[in-house]
This record gives C-alpha cells, sequence and structure tokens, in this order.
C-alpha cells in the first residue's frame, strides 16, 4: 500500500506530494492538466524502464519518493527512493541502501497493478491466464499444481539420467580400454577418503621425528634440571614469601609465580611424555612416503586433488559397467522414465480436473461483473486444451485462456482479437474484484477505466470501485463525477500557467474538500460552477455513499 508518494521535477510536476487513502482516491483534473506524470511516477516507484525524456524542463534530474507498507505485520513501512538525471543515469535506494531497479520491481512492482487503457499486456497476454484463475481457486487448484510441478520435475530427472546412461553406453565400447587402464591404476593404489590429508598431517612429524624428540627433551632439561626454570621460580618465590607480609602486591605476585610453577611442571611432564611417543621407526616413514608417492602419483595424472582422482575412477567404473552391463542399465532408466511419466500424467489429469471443476464458476462471477458493469450480455468464458506432451511446462499440462463473447450467441474469441479498449478496461475491473482478497496486488491504480462510459454504466462503474475499493488500495484517474462522488479523498490535478514568459507550465496536485470539491464535482457535470451544477454536484455528494 502507497502510504505517501513525493514527486519532483516529473514532466509538468515540480513539486507534489500525495497520501492516497487505504480505500478510494480519486484524481480529477481537466485534459492535459498532467496526470499522466503522476502516473509516470508511480510506474518510475514501481520499477520500470526510466526515460529521461520525463524530466522536467530546465531541472537536473526528477526524483520519485515513496513510503509502502508491503507487509501487514510491517510498522516502519518501507522507504523508497529513485533519481533519474536528464543525461539517463538513475539511481535507486531502498531505506537509505542502494538498490537496483531489478530489486525494486521485484519489492515494489509486484504490490501495485497500473490498469490503464495501454497497460493491459498482462490480461491480453494469454500465459497470464492461468494464474488469474488458481489465483482465485486457491487451494482447490494449489494443491494439484504442486503435485503436477514436482511430478513434472520427476520426469525431467529421469528423462537427463535415461540421457546420461545413453550417452555413456554409446561411448563406452569406444572407451572402455582407457577406463578399464584408468580404474585398474587406481584401484592398484586403492586410495581411501581422507588418507591424503592423514599423510599431510603425519609425514612431516615421521620425517622430523629425531630433531622433534631431541628438542623435546632439552626443553624438559631446561626446565627440569638443577638450576633449572623450575628451581629458578622456587628461589624467588622463596625470595617473595620471606617479606610478602609487608605488602600485598607481593603477595599477589607470589600467587602468580605459585601458579607458573604448576604450568611449568605440568610442561615438563608433557614434554616427558611427546619425548616418549616419537616413533624413530625407519620402515614406517619409509611406508608414510611411499604412499605419499603414490597419491601424487594419481593427482598428476588424474587430479589436481584426490577428489578429482575419486571423480575419475567413479566415472571409469560406470564406464566399464556400461560396456558390461549397458543393457541392464538402459532398462533400468527407461523403466524409471516411463513410470515418472505415468505419474505426471496422472497429477497432470488431476490438474486438469481441478481447473475444469473452477473455470466455469470463475467466468461466471467475472461475468455477473461485466453484467453489473452495464456489459448487456457479454460473457466471459474459460478455454482449456490439453497441449503435446512436449509443450508441457511448470503452468501446467494444457492452455488455459480467457475467451470474450461481445453477447449471447456470438462466438467466444481471444481478449486481445476483440475486446476493445474500454471493455477490456471493464473485464479487467471485474477480474480484480472476482479476485477480491486473493489478489497479492495491494494497490491499483486505474487510468481511463472510465473511457467512452456514462449514465447508468458510470454509476455501475462507480459502485464496482468502491466495492474493489473495499479490499485493495484503489488509485482512480477519472472524468466521471459519478466515480468522483466515491472517493475516501480526492486530489485536483491542475495546470497552471507560467508566470514569466519562457518558463514552462507547473501542474500542481492538491487535496480537496467541502465546496472545492463541491466545485470540481460541478465542473465534472456540466464544465461550470453554475448555481444548478453546484446543487446537483453537493446532492450527488451527499448520496455519494449510498449510490448503487
Amino acid at each position: 500500500m502507497i502510504d505517501e508518494l513525493h514527486v519532483q521535477d516529473v514532466a509538468l510536476i515540480h513539486d507534489a506530494t500525495i497520501c492516497p487513502a487505504e480505500g478510494l482516491t480519486v484524481l480529477t483534473g481537466e485534459t492535459g492538466a498532467g496526470k499522466s506524470a503522476l502516473l509516470s511516477s508511480i510506474k518510475l516507484l514501481m520499477g520500470e524502464r526510466a526515460d529521461a525524456g520525463a524530466v522536467r524542463e530546465g531541472a537536473d534530474a526528477l526524483v520519485v519518493e515513496g513510503r509502502l507498507y508491503v507487509d501487514e505485520d510491517d510498522r516502519d513501512g518501507m522507504v523508497v527512493r529513485r533519481r533519474v538525471a536528464a543525461d539517463g543515469r538513475g539511481r535507486v535506494a531502498i531505506n537509505g541502501r542502494m538498490a537496483s531497479v531489478r530489486e525494486l520491481a521485484e519489492k515494489v512492482g509486484t504490490t501495485i497493478d497500473l490498469c490503464g487503457q495501454h497497460e493491459h499486456q498482462r490480461l491480453l497476454q494469454q500465459a497470464s491466464h492461468v494464474h488469474l484463475l488458481d489465483s482465485w481457486a486457491g487451494e482447490q487448484v494449489g494443491t494439484a499444481l504442486a503435485a503436477y510441478q514436482e511430478a513434472l520435475k520427476q520426469a525431467r530427472d529421469a528423462a537427463a539420467e535415461l540421457s546420461r546412461v545413453q550417452k555413456m553406453c554409446k561411448n563406452a565400447a569406444d572407451r572402455v580400454d582407457e577406463a578399464t587402464f584408468v580404474l585398474s591404476r587406481i584401484d592398484e593404489v586403492n586410495p581411501r577418503e581422507g588418507e591424503l590429508e592423514e599423510l599431510e598431517d603425519e609425514l612431516p612429524r615421521a620425517e622430523h621425528a629425531e630433531a622433534l624428540m631431541m628438542a623435546a627433551n632439552n626443553a624438559r632439561e631446561a626446565l627440569t634440571t638443577e638450576d633449572g626454570a623450575l628451581d629458578l621460580i622456587n628461589e624467588a618465590m622463596d625470595e617473595i614469601r620471606s617479606v610478602a607480609r609487608y605488602d600485598d602486591r607481593l603477595r599477589k605476585l607470589a600467587s602468580t609465580l605459585e601458579s607458573a610453577l604448576i604450568d611449568v611442571e605440568d610442561a615438563a611432564s608433557e614434554l616427558r611424555d611427546y619425548r616418549d611417543s616419537v616413533d624413530l621407526d625407519v620402515d614406517v616413514l619409509e611406508q608414510m612416503q611411499t604412499r605419499m608417492s603414490q597419491l601424487r602419483g594419481l593427482m598428476r595424472s588424474y587430479g589436481p586433488g584426490m577428489e578429482e582422482v575419486f571423480a575419475r575412477r567413479e566415472q571409469a567404473m560406470q564406464l566399464v559397467a556400461a560396456a558390461q552391463n549397458g543393457d541392464e542399465m538402459l532398462r533400468k532408466a527407461t523403466n524409471e522414465v516411463k513410470a515418472a511419466e505415468r505419474r505426471l500424467s496422472g497429477a497432470a489429469d488431476m490438474l486438469d480436473a481441478a481447473r475444469q471443476k473452477e473455470a466455469p464458476r470463475f467466468a461466471a462471477l467475472v461475468s455477473e461483473q461485466m453484467s453489473f458493469l452495464e456489459m448487456g450480455t457479454a460473457q466471459l468464458d474459460v478455454s482449456m486444451e490439453r497441449l503435446d506432451r512436449a509443450q508441457w511446462s511448470a503452468a501446467g499440462p494444457s492452455r488455459v485462456e480467457l475467451l470474450y463473447r461481445p453477447a449471447a450467441g456470438m462466438t467466444a474469441r481471444p481478449l486481445r482479437r476483440i475486446a476493445s479498449g474500454g471493455e477490456v478496461s471493464r473485464v479487467m475491473l471485474a477480474c480484480k474484484v472476482v479476485l477480491g482478497e486473493s489478489d497479492a496486488t495491494q494497490t491499483l491504480v486505474f487510468d481511463e477505466v472510465d473511457a467512452g462510459v456514462g449514465g447508468a454504466t458510470a454509476v455501475a462503474l462507480a459502485s464496482v470501485l468502491a466495492r474493489l475499493a473495499q479490499t485493495h488500495q484503489v488509485i482512480v484517474v477519472t472524468h466521471l463525477p459519478q466515480v468522483a462522488v466515491r472517493g475516501t479523498c480526492h486530489y485536483l490535478v491542475r495546470k497552471t500557467p507560467a508566470v514569466v514568459e519562457g518558463d514552462v507550465p507547473q501542474t500542481t496536485i492538491v487535496p480537496i474538500e467541502g465546496e472545492e470539491r463541491v466545485a470540481e464535482i460541478a465542473r465534472m457535470l456540466s464544465g461550470d460552477t453554475s448555481q444548478m451544477s453546484l446543487a446537483h454536484a453537493r446532492d450527488m455528494l451527499a448520496n455519494g455513499e449510498t449510490i448503487k
């Protein structure tokens, strides 16, 4: 949800701020006043491509800032800032941290849907229709879809394994001699996991055993012989203790030396144990050096490390096995593919059945809303066509498409082929109402949804938008007074002429209420603010909440 939007130097807007309501926010103004600049700002906030041409003439850069709440539990909100310089360079910040446009689109763009006559790509794209149906159907289809996707993954994994086995068997005959040689050479050494690391740790000690033993022995003697470190520490302790009763500092030092004496005695004992543990066995040393040489030889041939050596042995084993048992391996992999395909086919049938059960209900509800929007007997149909197995995707095994029937008895055809811009706007609005809270989009921005609409259709459109605002934040750019009077808050978009010759006009966006709002509704009704128009406007505002 957009809590606040601040715009600087976008097209004709020099500086403007709006705080949309949680429900229905309406923006009105005469044609050419600059409403499109505000919509461009929202697009920038959503992470859409920036156009340096949108920078206000004479300005160095445009800036769009917004505070949004994308999570019900988020109390602090998310602060987004996007700057686009006149040379086209841009910067994005999210909560004060540098971010990319892609991150902005992922975090903000998915929560806002800009629905204008020229922004209907998603509704007109057949690929999006299955997601509309699934979003509305919820768990009834979601469970079947998850099972199908898991089965599809297993089938793809099984096919990949079969392809690997086929390739291996094909190459096995040509490479079996080489693989047999590699396998015999590695197995002759018979390395084990972790052996190299053990040798790298133990061999240096074995090679320098005599030096290590002598160093430990000499160090112990330096500590324990007459006049060694232990004797000297004891003498120091006796000297301090003889006078320690006269000074607490010396008493503490005596305790320190006593602790040090214990540590030195422990070290002397450990040095003796270490000296006695050192093994000077020449035969063991020779065996370790020979073993290290063998492992290094394998690494030179098949490395660089033992991990690659083990991988090469596994590969050689598989090639030899393929040469010896290729038919069995192929049979096993083929059977697994068949089993995975049977499971996938069953999951696909269940998914199609779940969608076929929900599709007529979804189409009927959308058609009902279309009727309420004064679209006569126009209907929405859902077509499902099972695809060839090679065309199955994560979305499902069938092609799901929304079809538009202009009137009863007429042929239903794809939306992109038959519906006009105004019709698509109302179909989209009907879908949004039906989706309700199941729609992941939090904020809906409608532009020109009322194009070519008047009379009873305008009243119905206003009522539907008000109903939609009960589950979404709805922002509407409108020319219809019937819609404007239903707004929880009302902003007026107005272009003021340049004061000084040569300057560019400015667009201002201000909240209006009271008599200002009455005057704007009157202008929308008749183009003037005559007493009759004002009275009509007051009557509409007074009864706006009861308009059905």
